[in-house]
């Protein structure tokens, strides 16, 4: 994604560093208080997430959500006195107001300066998407002045429509948009489905979910839906944004990569680092080889990365292109047994930890197969659209290791689209305790 991850956590700091330091100068009391001092930071955490309020979408504007800026300085300032109730308070309330009026001051003021600074950047050039537009009909100029504005960080490419036009925006007939996104960088595409018949609408969403680009739909009386759609106003044309996922928000990807971090690491230091030397040694004892077993997989957005696991067969010439079978003589007796515990899978915490995978999520496959799903399972790609797991809902549905018949690949898919499109941290608990039920229990395909 075009846009940079420190944003949020950034502004997260600024504004604890705001907080603690006007009460460190102007309550120096507080700071003799460890309770309090842990009191107004964790409420100011739980109240901006409680509210949403660090999330922004790209055409949002200083003044957009500012009802969320007072909703927040509302809660906070109830909160706050809240705490006289706990603590000895020698200092009046009205002067403790004061010291309320300057946190929102100073967060109000570093509220603007991020807005003006952002737009800076982006009218110099910086986090830009690169737009089409399919379709011509009266709602386009109306898009277009969105798109003009350079501070919104839009960089409108053209559009195609069957009715030639001299337009230096005019692309070409529509025919014509798929060989213009393979052939430049395209992020997202408008259509204007008054312009479109019901299958280039179908061809143009199967096309752009098959390539990870991301499609909205311009809405006029045609009957299209997903689990993931959502209306986006732009002034005050509605757009259909047909693939809106959970993680594509800041505190989604934040609250899961937090999780992340903190489940890889109690695995790493309380499990892997005994389990790793004793299952280490007994595959040595077996066969010949490394102790793991690195493979380049497929990722988020289809990005390549080596996935490490548990070596559980024999060196062989066939490892990154032929699938684990069952009864496969590759295997060796120690992998026969980390497979069937699907121990052979605890190295992927470190992939964890690194970034490259997630706890929970579709599972990654291997680039030969990737290349063969992503032309015959019909969106197969949306997939990519969140990072992949060590365990995911496909797997504790039943839908894991071989792929035996073309229903495995496209069910395991339809099962990680689901997962994508309906992602919380409340699934992922489910998923995770359900995937240690079925490996104490053993499971047929586990092998």
């Amino acid at each position: 994604m075009k846009r940079s991850s420190l944003v949020i956590p950034v502004s997260i700091i600024i504004h604890l560093i705001v907080i603690n330091l006007t009460l460190y100068v102007l309550t120096y009391d507080t700071y003799n208080d460890i309770v309090a001092i842990v009191y107004y930071n964790l409420c100011w955490m739980l109240i901006t997430f409680g509210i949403n309020f660090y999330p922004t979408k790209r055409n949002e504007r200083f003044f957009t959500n500012f009802h969320k800026l007072l909703n927040l300085f509302l809660i906070y300032s109830f909160v706050y006195f809240t705490s006289f109730s706990f603590r000895s308070i020698i200092i009046s309330p009205i002067y403790h107001l004061k010291v309320l009026l300057v946190i929102f001051a100073t967060i109000t003021l570093y509220r603007y300066i991020f807005y003006y600074l952002r737009d800076v950047y982006r009218v110099e050039g910086g986090n830009f998407v690169n737009v089409i537009v399919v379709g011509r009909d009266r709602k386009l100029k109306k898009i277009r002045q969105i798109f003009d504005q350079p501070e919104l960080g839009y960089r409108y490419r053209g559009y195609f429509d069957n009715y030639s036009s001299k337009s230096i925006t005019y692309l070409g007939k529509i025919d014509r948009v798929c060989s213009f996104i393979r052939e430049n960088s395209v992020d997202e595409v408008y259509c204007m489905v008054s312009r479109l018949s019901s299958d280039q609408i179908n061809e143009l969403i199967a096309f752009c979910d098959n390539n990870l680009v991301k499609i909205k739909m311009v809405p006029d009386n045609k009957e299209i839906y997903t689990r993931a759609m959502n209306v986006e106003l732009f002034g005050n044309v509605p757009i259909l944004n047909l693939r809106k996922l959970p993680l594509d928000t800041d505190v989604a990807r934040y609250t899961k990569r937090s999780f992340d971090i903190t489940f890889s690491i109690l695995v790493i230091v309380f499990v892997l680092s005994w389990l790793i030397p004793i299952i280490g040694l007994l595959i040595k004892i077996e066969s010949k080889g490394p102790i793991l077993f690195k493979q380049k997989r497929h990722g988020v957005n289809k990005k390549s990365f080596y996935c490490y696991k548990f070596r559980s067969m024999a060196v062989n010439n066939d490892a990154d292109t032929k699938m684990m079978t069952k009864n496969d003589v590759r295997l060796t007796k120690i992998g026969k047994f980390i497979r069937k515990t699907s121990i052979d899978e605890l190295p992927q915490f470190i992939n964890v930890l690194k970034g490259d995978m997630s706890v929970v999520g579709p599972r990654p496959h291997m680039e030969a197969h990737t290349k063969e799903y992503e032309s015959s399972v019909d969106k197969y790609l949306v997939r990519h659209f969140a990072k992949p797991g060590i365990t995911g809902l496909a797997q504790i549905k039943g839908y894991r290791g071989e792929i035996m018949v073309k229903s495995d690949i496209v069910n395991r898919t339809r099962l990680d689209i689901f997962y994508v499109e309906k992602w919380s941290l409340i699934l992922d608990i489910k998923i995770i305790i359900k995937t240690v039920l079925n490996a104490l229990n053993g499971e047929e395909k586990a092998y």
